[in-house]
């Protein structure tokens, strides 16, 4: 039994469950009475976890977020609001704080005015120092994601390289022999975002392990940057038959482009990759993909930082999710008709390029 099921019950929200526990709000006397006739009724009592909780200076958690500027993807909302929600059922509340380029001192602020009692860190470089900057100020943190050095940190990730290292193997076993990464865009592949690097690894080992032809190419998030990557693709390699992405946001664009190709998915062209559910759903035909659980991940996100607030020195928590590739309609076999006679690329099988 949880706040969640105490809410649904008395008809009432989730923070409006934790304000009538905690008095830190006022709640209207009949509402009070209902959430706690339901309590009553259930025999609920809050967890030691919550409880240890209620000894923190701020009863604040911050959340450190992408700047707005670089227009957060559906799973980044996702994450944002499922820890606003998970962080309301355990009676905490949420500071949001942009982090990179103008906004390091927002950042900075954060952690050296004590105005949280923990951290959750999004979008996490290989080499961030953002996660020094915590470990070395001893405020308890959560990653979603985490850094190449990871085991100081406590953190919960998707396994992209494995993932991306199973899409391709599929392409492979339906004859595909050669296939596109399409992975984030220029930026943050640059700055060594975690997602990027490692479906590059497992793009990487899988095109070597199966004998193939494989092309990276970095795309903007957003819809527009899909098509003009898939048009780019299909232009520069006409013998290209399938793409595996990490990049939910290009979804759209890449099914436009191949529309406007005239490219039937999959009779003449594969798509499969790791994104959300709503974009795979979205995709027509289904998308061939890894589901991205992102509300359960901001929720367990919480949970660890939870944890880390009650007992600092607790070993860090690793939680590295590979949740399994649902096999719809976006893939076949590779198209032998558009195969034939085109020119290899100068990198033979067995490599993998970049665009």
């Amino acid at each position: 039994m949880n706040i969640g099921e105490i809410a649904r019950r008395a008809g009432v929200s989730r923070s409006t469950v934790s304000y009538a526990l905690s008095g830190k709000r006022p709640v209207a006397a009949g509402t009070r009475k209902r959430i706690q006739h339901v309590i009553d009724e259930l025999g609920y009592r809050p967890n030691a976890t919550a409880r240890a909780l209620k000894e923190g200076r701020t009863r604040t958690i911050g959340l450190v977020i992408p700047p707005a500027g670089n227009r957060l993807t559906h799973m980044q909302l996702d994450f944002v609001a499922s820890v606003v929600d998970s962080a309301a059922g355990a009676d905490l509340d949420v500071l949001l704080s942009p982090s990179g380029g103008d906004h390091d001192r927002s950042f900075e602020r954060l952690i050296s005015e004590s105005r949280v009692d923990g951290v959750i860190l999004m979008e996490i470089r290989m080499e961030d120092a953002r996660v020094g900057r915590l470990l070395k100020a001893g405020l308890p943190f959560v990653g979603i994601g985490h850094t190449a050095d990871d085991q100081a940190m406590c953190w919960i990730d998707i396994d992209y390289a494995g993932l991306i290292r199973h899409t391709v193997r599929h392409l492979a076993d339906l004859g595909h022999g050669k296939v596109a990464l399409i992975s984030r865009s220029p930026e943050l592949v640059a700055a060594g975002y975690g997602p990027a690097i490692r479906a590059r690894e497992g793009f990487t080992a899988a095109v070597s392990e199966r004998g193939m032809e494989g092309v990276e190419v970095a795309c903007g998030d957003d819809a527009r940057s899909g098509q003009e990557t898939i048009e780019d693709l299909l232009r520069e390699h006409p013998d290209l038959t399938a793409v595996t992405t990490v990049n939910e946001a290009a979804l759209p664009g890449i099914q436009r482009a191949l529309d406007e190709a005239g490219l039937n998915v999959p009779r003449d062209f594969s798509v499969t990759g790791v994104a959300g559910q709503l974009w795979t759903d979205d995709f027509r035909p289904p998308l061939t993909a890894a589901h991205v659980p992102a509300i359960d991940m901001g929720e367990k996100a919480v949970s660890l930082l939870i944890e880390r607030i009650a007992a600092p020195q607790t070993p860090p928590r690793h939680i590295l999710l590979a949740p399994p590739i649902s096999l719809r309609s976006s893939t076949g076999a590779a198209p032998a008709h558009r195969a034939r006679g085109a020119a290899p690329s100068p990198g033979g099988p067995g490599s993998a390029t970049r665009a």
